[in-house]
């Protein structure tokens, strides 16, 4: 049962089209995590910081999946839409490698899920998240973790996506046209990637260790600039 909080946002005139979207925070019983704990496959891994990654997912694209609305009730069922949504904080190494796991921690309550799944519409990404990267970030709680990342995530403006969808596109251009409407971003500040038939999957901005928008190194994943891009504009 969907009871608290729903949210409508529509931005700037001619960018609500990406952002524009209508949440309602559900029951804390559908707020409840698992623990996320390292694997043989995803070890712990204590290196130093780098840089950081801000990664933003394009949920229709997400909720394209035939599975998606079984594995994803919340994000991609019900009444719920999103466009862009936060995927996470990723603190990354000095060299290809990043830090992960960094140090053990019990569950996040539901009161910080609730409070951040209008950003991250999954309780359990949240819960990845928090125990992947953000025990990586010296002195931080899951509580500054999330406020620091939606904090970033919200400051973000975007172009009409629905536009970009209806002309031809590649990922230099959509990386251009996010840079125009982000003050101080420029389009070599993004990577973007796709899924193997060039549909849009995520947008990853680089940032500095104080957080402001950096050039991507070099080996920072992503599809190249000339690499056609698709946008899904999903479900009315």
């Amino acid at each position: 049962m969907i009871r608290g909080l729903a949210v409508a946002l529509a931005f700037v005139p001619g960018l609500a089209a990406a952002q524009a979207y209508q949440c309602s925070v559900p029951d804390t019983a559908a707020l409840t995590v698992r623990p996320d704990l390292p694997s043989e496959r995803e070890p712990k891994r204590l290196l130093p910081i780098g840089h950081y990654t801000l990664a933003i997912s394009w949920s229709p694209q997400y909720c394209r999946k035939p599975d998606a609305i079984t594995r994803s009730r919340f994000q991609c069922g019900s009444s719920n839409r999103f466009g862009f949504v936060l995927h996470g904080l990723w603190p990354d190494g000095v060299g290809k490698e990043w830090p992960q796991y960094c140090k053990a921690t019990p569950l996040i309550s539901p009161a910080t899920v609730r409070a951040n799944i209008c950003s991250t519409p999954s309780a359990q990404l949240l819960q990845h998240e928090w125990a992947k990267h953000g025990t990586c970030m010296a002195g931080e709680t899951p509580e500054s973790y999330f406020a620091k990342s939606t904090s970033l995530y919200r400051k973000l403006r975007y172009p009409d996506m629905v536009s970009l969808s209806r002309q031809p596109l590649s990922a230099g251009k959509l990386a251009a046209a996010i840079a125009r409407v982000n003050p101080g971003m420029r389009a070599d500040n993004m990577r973007i990637t796709t899924d193997r038939q060039g549909w849009l999957d995520e947008v990853w901005i680089c940032l500095d260790k104080r957080f402001r928008y950096a050039r991507c190194p070099a080996h920072q994943g992503g599809v190249k600039a000339n690499a056609r891009v698709r946008i899904w504009r999903g479900r009315r």
